[in-house]
């Protein structure tokens, strides 16, 4: 037994490993051939690969910009998605008739599912969008199968990464036609808006209020010139009226009156007086008192006069007269011209007070417009760029796929990995070995020699017998 009390060297080791040979050989030989068995057992499945390298465009990206911004990991995860449905998979199975055997067994999902579990693709473990390539892995109990599942798929992701690319540049060139369409229709009727609003309010508008500011000076001093010219035509007038009145007026030399004097008047105010008096004697009196025939005759006499006397023919009223009536037509058309100039000065204040209006306004309809131009100007160009990049991924001058090691019929079978196997039977064997060792020696209550007795018991051996084998043992 091993006593924990004792202690052990190599060669007490090796005397119990002697002695327990049996007890680890036999483990050892019995794991071995288990091993073995399952290496042989084990249905032998090979692995083919295909090397496919992501190659850059062909056109610099400061030329042409792509429209495929997503990163090629994310694009191959997006590729094997697709590839990896079950419409593609059940395509490539009836194409290579695979899996003969188990489709008698077993229903389309059950095999695409099987196929799904074969097909590996391997992206390199670098934390880098910069992925130079990628490899698509089948394992199958075919070499042969193997190699062209490999061959085919990665064929599969190079027309699938074509197809993705080709049709994102065309959405996007679509998208972009559609949003430039509509911006151009939104800026062409945002532009007629404010067209439209600046022939309705022109004159009005912010940037013509310096210049209304101007012409309404301008006016305005029109104005009081016009209005000084009126004033001297009106004075005019008066002083020509005047003067016109002057000689419509001469003097008259009155006869004698009560009081023997003389005195001045005009023809009409002494006739009316004069009848005036004969009305107020011809009450008193009768028509033949000399008071009322004396003052007929008189009458009679001022209105000959009168009638002798025609200021017509006076060359100083008909100038006078001409002058008035040039005085008064001068004086109507400045009156004509003053109204006119109120009205346009008017005008002109209700447009600059109606700028402030109209400014506001503007300043809501420039900034819809100038934001709509800035807008489509953006979209024109992305949709120039887009328009590009899908003449690039249609000419295939994009970034691609390309196989650079195609999958080959493998030599050897990828599983199962016979020296592995061989390997962890022969570390088991022994461990197993060992324990068996160790086991039994645990159960040993027999002592082997006097370390065992003094470690057990605590006295001294004076002397041991050692073992005697006869012949026969």
């Amino acid at each position: 037994m091993i006593n924990p009390g004792r202690s052990y060297n190599v060669e007490d080791y090796k005397e119990i490993f002697l002695r327990r040979k049996l007890y680890f050989v036999i483990p050892l030989v019995v794991v071995l051939l288990g091993a073995c068995l399952v290496a042989v057992l084990t249905p032998k499945k090979y692995m083919a690969s295909t090397l496919v390298l992501v190659t850059p465009p062909r056109i610099p990206a400061e030329l042409v910009r792509s429209t495929v911004t997503s990163g090629i990991t994310e694009r191959l995860n997006s590729i094997s998605q697709e590839i990896m449905s079950r419409t593609r998979l059940e395509a490539v199975i009836d194409e290579l008739k695979l899996f003969p055997e188990e489709s008698k067994k077993m229903d389309r999902e059950a095999l695409v599912a099987l196929m799904r579990q074969n097909i590996k693709v391997d992206i390199p473990q670098r934390a880098s969008e910069n992925l130079g390539y990628f490899a698509v892995k089948y394992t199958s109990k075919d070499p042969v199968v193997a190699a062209a599942v490999a061959n085919k798929i990665s064929s599969l992701f190079i027309e699938e990464n074509l197809k993705q690319r080709e049709q994102q540049a065309v959405g996007t060139s679509e998208f972009l036609a559609n949003e430039l369409k509509g911006t151009k229709e939104r800026l062409e009727s945002q532009g007629k808006e404010l067209a439209d609003y600046k022939r309705r309010h022109l004159g009005e508008l912010p940037e013509q209020r310096d210049t209304n500011i101007r012409l309404m000076e301008q006016l305005q001093q029109l104005y009081q010139r016009n209005e000084e010219s009126l004033r001297a035509a009106q004075d005019r007038q008066l002083l020509i009226g005047r003067q016109m009145r002057d000689l419509e007026n001469p003097a008259v030399q009155q006869g004698e009156t009560g009081s023997g004097g003389r005195s001045r008047g005009s023809f009409e105010t002494q006739l009316d007086d004069m009848k005036k008096n004969l009305a107020e004697l011809q009450s008193r009196y009768t028509e033949r008192h000399p008071d009322v025939v004396s003052l007929k005759r008189k009458i009679a006499e001022m209105e000959k006069r009168k009638d002798a006397f025609n200021i017509n023919n006076d060359p100083r009223y008909r100038e006078l007269a001409n002058n008035m009536t040039a005085t008064e037509m001068e004086i109507k058309r400045l009156q004509d011209e003053s109204g006119k100039l109120r009205s346009q000065i008017g005008q002109y204040r209700g447009r600059i007070e109606g700028a402030t209006v109209r400014e506001q306004q503007m300043s809501s309809l420039v900034q819809e417009y100038d934001n709509t131009k800035r807008l489509y100007e953006s979209l024109l160009k992305k949709s120039e760029e887009a328009q590009q990049a899908e003449n690039l991924e249609r000419r295939q001058k994009g970034e691609q796929f390309r196989v650079v090691d195609p999958a080959r019929v493998p030599d050897k079978p990828f599983q199962p990995d016979i020296p592995k196997i061989l390997l962890m039977g022969l570390v088991a064997g022994m461990a197993c070995g060992l324990a068996g060792i160790f086991a039994r020696e645990q159960l040993d209550r027999s002592f082997h020699d006097p370390e065992d007795i003094e470690a057990t018991l605590g006295f001294r051996v004076l002397a041991s017998i050692p073992r005697i084998t006869s012949k026969a043992q």
